[in-house]
């Protein structure tokens, strides 16, 4: 009773659109290189939230125009108002971008980075808190907190980029603020996969419509595992995994995947 269709959304600071499964969110200020207001900031938290209760979207692409990701929190809407804030306001905007975040982990569906040119300071924060990330071969990937006299502690990072680079080389980045490549991102494991600059929107689609197609009761199940077992001892998630794996055994999918396989045709997944 409580699924909504997000189809029909639509989006007023950035873009949006919606194609057999797949969503589509394009940062679309590409003057600036895509940079993040209060606005957007809050409209892209309460989007993620309610894809938590999406049942016609099945994965997620996030992208920028114009050839850049994201260049970060603007610095004349965002950077110099929070100058004149006093700490109750700016305790609020620390904690609202960081439910943003909360809000790209916590949703189900895959959540694919489509990162060419620019992707700094909150917009790296974006792709970092996406899935799954591919980048063109121009992508420069920096988290330059610190070259605006901030911790290299934003929206989680502190947490999440060791865990997927290392923390020594988390560390490096969140230090020095300086630009990760895209060449660098792939072979730390932070982009799952490098394609030529005009590539990258098809190739993104194409894995997010892949992810769309499959199990994805079963995917999200996957994804809260692997948010949820980050603070589990290995006992503890063998558990949580065999209690997961039990549920998904009951799913239509499961049954379906095996009546296919005797069959000897692909299955049909539709997410029950």
């Amino acid at each position: 009773m409580h699924r909504t269709q997000l189809a029909g959304y639509r989006a007023e600071h950035f873009l949006y659109e919606a194609d057999g499964g797949v969503a589509t969110i394009t940062l679309n200020r590409p003057e600036r290189k895509n940079p993040l207001t209060f606005e957007s900031y809050a409209e892209l938290r309460d989007l993620f939230r309610a894809l938590a209760y999406a049942d016609d979207v099945k994965a997620v692409v996030l992208t920028g125009a114009g050839g850049n990701f994201c260049s970060g929190g603007d610095v004349h809407e965002i950077i110099g108002p929070l100058t004149q804030l006093d700490m109750p306001g700016l305790l609020a905007f620390t904690r609202m971008t960081g439910d943003l975040v909360k809000a790209m982990l916590g949703c189900p569906q895959p959540i694919v980075a489509a990162v060419d040119g620019v992707c700094a300071g909150a917009g790296a924060i974006l792709a970092m808190a996406s899935d799954l990330r591919l980048a063109s071969t121009r992508a420069r990937t920096a988290f330059l907190f610190t070259k605006v006299g901030l911790a290299g502690c934003d929206m989680g990072a502190c947490s999440i980029l060791p865990r997927l680079i290392g923390q020594g080389r988390a560390a490096e980045l969140l230090y020095t603020g300086r630009a990760m490549s895209a060449e660098e991102g792939e072979r730390w494991g932070f982009y799952n996969r490098l394609c030529a600059p005009d590539d990258v929107p098809g190739e993104a689609q194409a894995l997010a419509r892949s992810l769309a197609d499959g199990p994805t009761f079963a995917h999200g199940m996957t994804k809260k595992m692997l948010q949820q077992e980050w603070s589990m001892g290995i006992a503890e998630a063998i558990e949580a995994e065999a209690q997961a794996q039990a549920i998904c055994m009951a799913t239509n999918d499961f049954h379906r995947a095996y009546h296919a396989f005797v069959a000897k045709t692909a299955p049909r997944f539709e997410g029950d």
